[in-house]
């Protein structure tokens, strides 16, 4: 059996511009990095503008388990579907990041026969994107720490400097460390740390602006500290801002590439969903609706994270609605939601799979709660039983939710057929879409509407310090605010071994974050970090690359 990469390797691809004249773009409409990438022009806007906007697909998913779904993999085979059935069709995802693809995840290209490609530059550095925001982050965080040591002129209080500094690779060894020693040439000593760069707020601002303008404004905004008198500290006050977006100039165009199969594809941007808002840029989607007619996307894990955080957080911002969810099982992530080990997984087991069907019952009433129609798409193992199989389609059909099999990992567009049919036919299932909090709101209550609603919770708890958080946020004026929940993506509620659908349980709350440029305030619960550590046996210990140029080991 060929590898991911193997199949991406082995594939006849045409140039990108083949790619782009489907959506009617033409070579002067792209910024080439090389033959296969390119970026869209930000003049393209103003001929697109006005076109009417296509289908919005958004593909989720049940909570993820070490068992595997395939969500972007059903995301790519799902377009290649429709252009097999004639659509003008485009798929818009997230760029991953490099801390998974040498830890332990993998990459986010799909994989199988439903992939983008070139699939090793789209995993790797891609056209430069990631490296920009992590240049422009650490500026921001270079100048603040220059401003400490030319005299402190906005007196900025030291214990309360809040901007840490990211890089886009898992290292736990830089969660915490200690700056500025070395003696008073060396700057002001003072306790910091290290984000993932999917984490940091420049990566959520360069998702969610609709246009350049909007980003630098955004940027403007970020608070960085606080001051001695307790009011904020942003990047405008340290007069950054224009460096900041200068060296985003570029990474707020979208990146055009192709499936396996030619259908065109937007990645761009690439928060994670456990701890940012985990969605594609605003940007990227925007350019798809209306280029094509039908526009599959993705959110990433579970639909309580960021399924939730695309519509309560990008749609409420871009105006953007969905016509279709598709939520993506697979029979052994039921068995194991189920109770049953993974070394098990193999073996029939109906019992397991009617007691994991709880989760995804769940996310088929998170969906509907939204007034969104939902599709669930089943990815087909080869140890998958016919009786399985009707235990999932009889939940579905007794909460009236469409249901197809999805065999794109192993047969491209050809296997997602059926699956593209289902979602068609579920345009007219659309009721009045509706967030899970209202925007007046205050911050505890939307954190009480998704932890029950969404979460299944039955209330909230603060610790003493996300307390004090919440009073000092609703001081400052940023109470109206939504909020991006950072929580584990193994468990519909903040403890990762509490699978299936947990009953009985409270949030807890340990920390809140002013991310004013992003628009929203981040509210971490249970044990979450905002930088990834290495497996024992990273994934970077078994990629390798020949003098040739060849690459073995990526997924």
């Amino acid at each position: 059996m060929l590898s991911d990469v193997e199949i991406a390797q082995a594939a006849q691809i045409e140039k990108i511009t083949a790619a782009a004249n489907k959506l009617g773009l033409t070579e002067d409409d792209l910024e080439f990095y090389g033959k296969f990438k390119a970026k869209i022009s930000a003049d393209v806007w103003k001929r697109i503008k006005d076109n009417p906007n296509g289908k919005l697909i958004l593909v989720t998913a049940i909570t993820p388990t070490p068992a595997g779904e395939g969500k972007t993999t059903t995301s790519i085979g799902l377009a290649d579907a429709f252009a097999r059935l004639g659509r003008k069709i485009c798929v818009a995802l997230r760029e991953p990041s490099l801390g998974p693809c040498f830890g332990i995840k993998g990459g986010a290209a799909g994989g199988g026969y439903a992939q983008v490609v070139p699939m090793e530059d789209i995993n790797l550095h891609f056209t430069g994107d990631f490296h920009a925001i992590t240049t422009a982050h650490n500026l921001l965080a270079a100048v603040l720490d220059n401003h400490l040591q030319q005299g402190n002129e906005l007196k900025i209080d030291v214990r309360r400097v809040v901007w840490k500094r990211v890089l886009d690779l898992n290292d736990r060894a830089l969660r915490n460390v200690i700056v500025g020693l070395g003696g008073k040439v060396n700057g002001v000593p003072r306790e910091s740390g290290f984000d993932i760069t999917v984490a940091s707020e420049m990566m959520a601002i360069l998702c969610l602006a609709t246009d350049f303008a909007d980003l630098k404004a955004r940027l403007g905004k970020i608070v960085v500290a606080y001051t001695v008198d307790g009011e904020i500290v942003t990047a405008d006050d340290l007069n950054v801002t224009g460096s900041l977006a200068l060296l985003l100039k570029d990474a707020i165009k979208p990146n055009l590439v192709q499936t396996l199969e030619g259908t065109p594809a937007l990645i761009h941007g690439g928060p994670f969903a456990n701890i940012a808002h985990g969605c594609n840029s605003v940007t990227a989607t925007r350019y798809a609706l209306k280029l094509a007619d039908v526009v599959v996307t993705e959110a990433g894990f579970g639909a309580d994270l960021g399924a939730e955080k695309f519509l309560d957080i990008k749609c409420r911002m871009s105006g953007l609605r969905p016509d279709a969810v598709v939520i993506v099982a697979t029979i052994r992530a039921l068995k194991m939601h189920g109770g049953v080990a993974k070394a098990n997984l193999a073996e029939p087991n109906v019992e397991a799979v009617e007691r994991g069907l709880a989760n995804l019952e769940k996310h088929i009433e998170n969906v509907q709660g939204f007034g969104l129609p939902a599709v669930v798409a089943l990815n087909d193992f080869p140890t998958d039983t016919a009786e399985e199989i009707a235990a999932v389609e009889k939940i579905c059909a007794g909460r009236d939710v469409r249901f197809a099999r999805s065999k794109v990992f192993a047969e491209g567009g050809a296997g997602g057929i059926e699956l593209a049919r289902a979602v068609e036919d579920s345009f007219n299932d659309a009721k009045d879409f509706r967030f899970t909090y209202a925007d007046d709101a205050g911050i505890a209550e939307k954190i009480l509407a998704v932890a029950q609603k969404i979460y299944g919770a039955d209330g909230v708890d603060y610790t003493n310090k996300a307390k004090k958080q919440l009073a000092e946020i609703e001081r400052l004026g940023f109470g109206r605010l939504p909020i991006c929940i950072a929580k584990t993506q193994y468990s519909l509620s903040d403890d990762a071994a509490k699978l299936g659908r947990p009953k009985n349980f409270n949030v807890t709350v340990r920390e809140l974050k002013i991310s004013a440029g992003a628009g929203f305030i981040v509210v971490l619960a249970g044990d979450i970090m905002t930088m990834p550590g290495l497996p024992k046996r990273p994934a970077a210990e078994k990629i390798d690359i020949t003098p040739e140029g060849v690459i073995s080991g990526l997924f």
